[in-house]
């Protein structure tokens, strides 16, 4: 016979999970900041990839609208590429080698 257990890992995957939700709930309080044009706009996500906040320099605003529109977008895909990498790193350390696949956590 089989030494599997059901029981027991059952049990470990209910503890993988409040972990998990643990972390989750962790991620969003907290932040990682993007950036663009070298610090001219300034996006803060939380780790659950939540834009917080936009800011740009004053200066810029003189500047061409399209520009300072290309570089808040640039600087809130950066914070929200910053903010996954943060949930893939916390919520990777609960996971056991090689569950969490070359993609990450999907939705994340």
């Amino acid at each position: 016979m089989s030494d599997f257990d059901l029981g027991s890992m059952m049990r470990q995957a209910q503890q993988m999970r409040e972990q998990m939700q643990y972390i989750q709930k962790g991620l969003e309080n907290e932040t990682v900041e993007g950036s663009a044009g070298g610090g001219i706009v300034k996006a803060v996500a939380t780790g659950g990839q939540r834009l917080k906040s936009v800011t740009i320099d004053p200066e810029a605003l003189a500047e061409d609208s399209e520009m300072v529109q290309d570089l808040i977008v640039a600087a809130v895909n950066n914070a929200l590429d910053k903010a996954r990498n943060l949930a893939q790193q916390r919520l990777g350390s609960v996971l056991p080698p090689g569950l969490m696949g070359p993609g990450g956590f999907p939705g994340l």
